[in-house]
């Protein structure tokens, strides 16, 4: 069982990570019991975060921004009755898109995830960049209907759920509909519409010149209607294609008032990104951008300023059954520069409208990490989450049921058979049917929510047999951290191995006798832009085995890509 302690956080969604590359190789569990070759055996997990931030009490009725701390990019947010459904994209992670629940908008909790283990979706051998982007998450006469993206596996499709929570149908896919970021908008006429990020029709007229297409959609027979209309283009390149704007992506439509609303993310996921909107009486008619666009941004603000918040964009709009207007949207919190571990997090702000146009933040106004909460009419105790997902706290994994807890999740197959909890221990197991090229990897991850943390487990050296095992600490397959034992002659080795950009090195090792003690506990500390690695060997005094190392290697600002940093439990052959 994992145990939560701590003020208000979170919910982790702990990554199992078959870091491998290429195809998994599925197999069934009878060849599998008896071909066991190796595995490595974990007592416990622990993760604790401290950041400055979070360390104050918040005030009577104030919130926490990040909503959301860690890695859940792109959200969007749907409303049923008094309760909140918000959807992340999750890459090749897995399980994939996970759906948090709220009743008060600032409070959320991990309540299900809509591609599982028995999704009939494969993002095996993908970089863990690739596969799930930019999901839409709508309620509607009774179902909740979710669209979005499988780069690299698949394309564009749309699932439907009774229960947000699950379970989900299997994809549907939507074979005429290109690009990415699909959005699907209700009218209040009964028809409805999928818009997305697309190529133009010409040739690009630069770098990062994408167009916003518009499609009615038979929700009947599942696809698209061909019409005159079919795929137009109601937004080329940006607000304005003068100025040669880059990457309008993440489309939601509304119609509020007699208009129908576009928001869109404009500039790119880093610095420059923004989020702008655009208007229309007609679905037929061209869409007019808002003149004070954009209507979120923190890119006029300096970098040097304390506690950045940076790279706003990709928001979503809900009204709440008091008819108040809320965004929440993704952005980061950058340690040094533009670089962070942390990912891409959920923030929430209020919703102004000045002359018929929604504004999530005035220019040149800086993103609150607190303010007053939403004005909901909810019994207290119903806006409590069991495990919240922000500030700071401490969370343990003692592996004591016999399922895995369903905040992990891993990459590269559905059906993973090389973890399994025996005995109050999380046991990683080699087999050898497995082509060693596809089991490079087996980590079991969390998402590293904080600046400053530390991050522990218990390895059980008896157990361990034909494996280096410890703690990762993981970006990409060609950035991370390995904290590892692995048995030696003449006793057991501990080191901490490197990999930049594929460059893997070892950093730091020390020998500890055969007659060291059955357990020996590894740790972690990030603060900021350096790791520090100890251990302990039974009852004796904590050693530092590597103090300072780099961490920014694992930002995605050095390291490439759109997924933070995961920390936990990995195994692989020794070397």
């Amino acid at each position: 069982m994992f145990i939560y302690i701590g003020p208000l956080l979170r919910v982790f969604c702990l990554c199992v990570t078959l870091l491998g590359c290429g195809q998994t190789g599925q197999m069934n569990a009878p060849s599998l019991a008896a071909t066991k070759q190796s595995r490595a055996a974990f007592n416990w997990f622990e993760y604790t975060g401290d950041d400055a931030i979070f360390a104050s009490p918040l005030a009577a009725n104030e919130y926490q921004n990040p909503i959301v701390a860690g890695f859940y990019p792109d959200p969007s947010i749907t409303r049923q009755g008094q309760d909140y459904y918000m959807v992340h994209s999750s890459f090749a992670y897995l399980p994939g898109l996970p759906i948090l629940h709220s009743r008060d908008l600032v409070s959320w909790q991990l309540v299900g995830h809509a591609l599982n283990t028995k999704s009939n979706i494969d993002l095996s051998g993908l970089g863990v960049s690739e596969g799930i982007f930019a999901p839409t998450l709508r309620y509607h006469q009774g179902v909740f209907y979710l669209i979005t993206t499988a780069v690299g596996a698949g394309g564009n499709f749309l699932m439907t759920a009774a229960n947000a929570a699950g379970p989900w149908s299997d994809p549907i896919w939507l074979q005429d509909i290109g690009g990415i970021d699909p959005d699907i908008f209700f009218d209040d006429d009964g028809r409805v519409y999928i818009s997305h990020n697309d190529a133009p029709d010409e040739p690009p007229l630069y770098q990062g010149h994408r167009v916003i297409r518009l499609w009615e959609f038979d929700l009947v027979n599942k696809k698209v209607l061909k019409n005159e209309q079919s795929g137009r283009v109601i937004v080329n390149g940006g607000v304005d294609i003068a100025t040669q704007p880059i990457w309008i992506e993440g489309p939601h439509l509304y119609k509020i008032d007699g208009w129908y609303y576009l928001i869109c993310a404009e500039g790119g996921t880093g610095p420059e990104h923004s989020q702008v909107v655009f208007r229309s009486k007609s679905l037929t008619a061209p869409f007019i951008p808002y003149a004070k666009n954009p209507i979120l941004t923190q890119r006029d603000l300096p970098a040097n300023r304390e506690f950045p918040v940076a790279n706003s964009g990709h928001a979503d709009l809900i009204q709440t059954e008091q008819g108040d207007w809320w965004a929440v949207f993704l952005a980061t919190r950058p340690y040094v520069n533009n670089a962070f571990n942390t990912g891409r997090e959920t923030f929430l702000l209020p919703v102004t409208w000045q002359d018929g146009w929604p504004v999530i933040l005035p220019a040149g106004e800086a993103i609150p990490y607190r303010l007053s909460q939403p004005n909901m009419a909810l019994e207290a105790s119903s806006a409590l989450a069991v495990e919240p997902l922000t500030s700071n706290f401490t969370w343990r994994d003692n592996f004591a049921t016999q399922t895995i807890h369903p905040q992990w999740s891993w990459l590269g197959t559905t059906d993973p058979q090389w973890f399994a909890i025996e005995k109050n221990q999380l046991r990683l197991t080699m087999y050898e049917q497995v082509n060693p090229e596809h089991r490079a990897f087996m980590f079991l991850g969390r998402r590293q929510q904080h600046a400053t943390f530390r991050a522990s487990t218990e390895l059980d050296v008896r157990a361990q047999n034909g494996l280096a095992a410890g703690l990762l600490a993981f970006q990409n397959k060609q950035s991370y951290y390995f904290f590892g034992i692995e048995t030696d002659t003449n006793g057991y080795r501990v080191f901490v191995e490197q990999q930049d950009h594929g460059k893997v090195q070892l950093v730091a090792q020390t020998m500890l006798p055969s007659s060291t003690a059955p357990q020996i506990v590894l740790t972690i500390e990030g603060e900021r832009d350096k790791l520090s690695f100890v251990f302990q060997n039974g009852n004796a005094a904590p050693v530092s085995l590597l103090d300072n190392a780099d961490a920014q290697i694992l930002s995605s600002e050095k390291a490439g890509g759109f997924v933070g940093t995961m920390i936990g439990l990995h195994a692989r052959p020794m070397r």
